[in-house]
C-alpha cells in the first residue's frame, strides 16, 4: 500500500482508538498528563513511521505496541532520575478506575501487565493480545492465568480476619 494512504489510515486509528491507548498508558504511569504525553509520542512515532507497516490488519496492534513500548521507555527513565528531595504532592495524582486494582497491577511484571490490561480493561482478544505481545497462544493465556492468580492474591491481602 503507498505511504500516504497508508499514513492516512495509521492517522484515522489513532484518531478512533484515542480513549484506549490512553487507558492503556495510564495504567503503566499511573499519572494524566504523563499519559497524554505518552500517547502523543505515539501519535508522532506511528505518523512517522507509517510506512514501514506491511498490511492495514496490523495498524491496531502496531499502535497497541508503540504505547506499551513507549510507557516502558518512560518509566525507565523516570526511574533513572535522581531527585533530591522528595516531597510528596497530594492530590497531584489521578484517580482511574479503582485505585486499589490499578496499584495491584505493580505485583505484574511487564508482559503481565499488558496482558491483563489488554484483556480486560480493553476487552481485547487473546489471539490480538499475542500478536501485540509477539507470543504465541499459548503462552498468552497461561501469562493471563498467572497474572490472575497474582492479581487475585495481591487483592485479597489483608480480608481475612486473623484472631488472636
Amino acid at each position: 500500500m503507498n505511504t500516504p494512504k497508508m499514513q492516512q489510515l495509521v492517522e484515522q486509528e489513532l484518531l478512533s482508538s484515542y480513549g484506549s491507548l490512553y487507558r492503556l498508558a495510564f495504567t503503566y504511569v499511573k499519572n494524566e498528563s504523563d499519559a497524554m504525553d505518552i500517547v502523543q509520542e505515539t501519535a508522532y512515532k506511528a505518523i512517522l513511521n507509517a510506512a514501514s507497516i506491511q498490511k492495514e490488519a496490523f495498524i491496531k496492534t502496531w499502535l497497541w505496541r508503540i504505547v506499551i513500548n513507549t510507557s516502558l521507555e518512560f518509566l525507565r527513565a523516570k526511574q533513572r532520575e535522581v531527585c533530591d528531595e522528595f516531597l510528596p504532592e497530594y492530590g497531584k495524582e489521578d484517580v482511574y478506575l479503582d485505585f486499589d486494582t490499578i496499584a495491584a497491577l505493580d505485583v505484574l511484571n511487564e508482559k503481565e501487565r499488558a496482558v491483563v490490561v489488554l484483556r480486560y480493561f480493553e476487552g481485547r482478544k487473546l489471539q490480538e493480545i499475542a500478536d501485540v505481545l509477539e507470543e504465541n497462544l499459548n503462552t498468552t493465556k497461561s501469562l493471563l492465568y498467572r497474572s490472575l492468580k497474582k492479581l487475585r492474591v495481591k487483592l485479597t491481602e489483608g480480608e481475612l480476619c486473623h484472631e488472636p
